[in-house]
């Protein structure tokens, strides 16, 4: 098929300017005109799973866990790990029975088996386009219009991962995403190092840490842009001097900010559907003649780009990878979970938050067709109907906060199956650039391809706090809540006021633990490492008392 679409010395050098990968434009391009994805079908809802204690799991708050105690033993051992497991739980016959505290202390001792993966988006143009951002709600966005038009030039042209996060109550921007997302690390290896140094592990958990080579949650690793790769490596260089995580390097000895990276190649658009087949490429973009339109092909595409970092990680012994969306400040190391699959044996968990009143769209957890369980969204898989009449019934809808914990030797060992099986999706697509097809993967569709593996069910406001465009950034901080005029309605699912109130709530607590900071004249500040180590000797968790 290659040979079949033309490429003029001038769509050459339109290739080669905009980065564009030709041999992996063409070869999609080949097999959809072959009809190689003519089998991919839309996922379609059968019916909406329930909670079950097995494979789906309500892990908030307090929670109690059952496994059998030789089932947990094996599986620890094949980590390379001897372990009186009974000091975490609580013997039931043949049986273990676990608790939150529990897990969390084995998760914490088995970070050093861990990395931690980002998926950083392209750049922030969409996030402040004023036409999407109007449209979460045209009297919110008339209120903060003027800080809008302020701040939006913080984020024009940068990588999204690192533009601020978030904006503080005195109206400053915060620290960027990718500068938290590290500070989380260290202080979650500060953790380790505590419990490693206390009585907790002493006789009751042999590690094998390969002669001290693994160290906890390092290396990090992510998946960046072709466009944004140099950007987003300059910003890790000043970060490693930051008062955010300078000190903390210096007292783990981890540089969190030399992440392994793998940087993902664009395709260029292709025609759209209504110009019937074969399909070739779009050479109009923007009214201009012979003008390509790069685009990425989805965060799917980590299991291809990021192949080699975790075939290198297994190798130098790590066992368990993160995978998140770099733009989700509720997406951190949860030991919880991390424990819950080491004991398990899992495949891997993927986190899925409780349905609130005001979540109308996204991906939610269902059967599809197959009768597996699968991601798919409102309005195109399953209607809002059908969804309300579930909840009716009693049933706890699952959203998908794109957040996914892997046992690492499963991914190397499939990795290419994944990367063969995951479904190619091309969507039609009519915007400014003009009418094309987008083709691209899509990471969480990799539930649907997997078995044996568990579901998280979280709190919304701790582990899915995300930000696809700036309104959201906004309203997540607070801004303009103390406004009169903020719009309100009593209606549950249109209450902006009442969303943005509980967003907030979550983004404090958030920044509070997780990232360890304090409040200090309207501004969020690292706490300081001293009283970093004196909350955690306290209670682990909450380091702002």
């Amino acid at each position: 098929m290659a040979s079949s679409v033309h490429i003029s010395p001038e769509l050459e050098r339109e290739i080669e300017e905009k980065k564009i990968n030709a041999e992996e434009t063409l070869k999609i391009l080949s097999n959809y005109n072959k009809g190689a994805y003519d089998h991919i079908k839309p996922i379609k809802a059968t019916g909406i799973p329930g909670i079950d204690g097995k494979t789906i799991m309500d892990i908030r708050g307090d929670f109690k866990w059952e496994i059998g105690r030789e089932e947990a033993l094996s599986n620890m051992e094949k980590l390379g790990i001897t372990a009186d497991l009974a000091r975490f739980g609580e013997k039931k016959g043949d049986k273990l029975l676990f608790s939150r505290e529990g897990l969390e202390q084995i998760g914490i001792l088995l970070y050093p088996y861990l990395s931690y993966g980002i998926l950083n988006g392209g750049s922030a143009t969409s996030f402040i386009d004023i036409k999407k951002n109007r449209s979460i709600s045209p009297e919110l966005f008339e209120i903060l219009k003027d800080y809008f038009e302020e701040i939006s030039g913080l984020y024009k042209g940068k990588a999204k991962g690192i533009t601020p996060a978030f904006i503080n109550p005195e109206r400053s921007p915060g620290p960027s995403f990718m500068e938290l997302k590290m500070r989380s690390l260290l202080i979650e290896a500060l953790k380790f190092e505590q419990k490693l140094s206390g009585d907790t592990v002493a006789g009751n958990l042999k590690f094998d840490y390969t002669d001290g080579d693994l160290k906890p949650l390092y290396p990090l690793f992510q998946m960046t842009s072709i466009y944004n790769d140099e950007q987003i490596r300059r910003a890790c260089e000043e970060y490693r001097n930051s008062e955010m995580l300078a000190p903390l390097i210096e007292v783990t000895g981890l540089d969190i900010t030399r992440a392994e990276t793998g940087v993902q190649p664009v395709i260029a658009a292709f025609t759209h559907s209504s110009e019937g087949k074969p399909k070739t490429l779009f050479t109009r973009a923007y009214g201009k003649e012979g003008e390509l339109l790069p685009l990425p092909g989805g965060h799917g595409r980590n299991f291809a780009v990021l192949k080699g970092i975790y075939k290198k990680l297994y190798k130098e012994g790590k066992r368990f990878v993160y995978l998140g969306n770099i733009d989700n400040l509720g997406y951190t190391v949860d030991p919880v979970s991390v424990g819950l699959l080491a004991l398990s044996g899992k495949k891997a968990g993927f986190d899925f938050s409780f349905k609130t009143p005001v979540d109308i769209k996204g991906g939610i957890l269902i059967y599809d067709q197959r009768g597996k369980l699968n991601c798919a969204d409102i309005g195109t898989a399953i209607t809002t109907e059908e969804v309300r009449e579930a909840e009716n019934k009693g049933k706890k809808i699952l959203f998908n906060c794109a957040t996914g914990l892997f046992n690492l030797e499963y991914l190397v060992n499939n990795l290419d199956y994944i990367i063969d099986n995951l479904p190619m999706r091309f969507s039609d697509q009519d915007k400014e650039a003009g009418k094309y097809s987008q083709a691209e993967q899509v990471t969480w569709e990799v539930i649907g391809i997997m078995d044996d593996f568990l579901i998280f069910g979280v709190n919304k406001h701790e582990r899915f706090l995300a930000a696809k465009l700036l309104l959201e950034t906004l309203l997540t901080s607070g801004i303009g809540l103390d406004n009169p005029d903020f719009p309100t309605t009593p209606h549950p699912e249109k209450d902006m006021r009442a969303v943005a109130k509980r967003l907030h709530q979550g983004l404090t607590k958030k920044l509070q633990t997780a990232y360890g900071m304090k409040l200090k004249r309207g501004r969020w500040i690292p706490e300081k490492v001293e009283r970093l180590f004196r909350a955690m000797n306290h209670d682990g968790r909450h380091f702002s008392k």
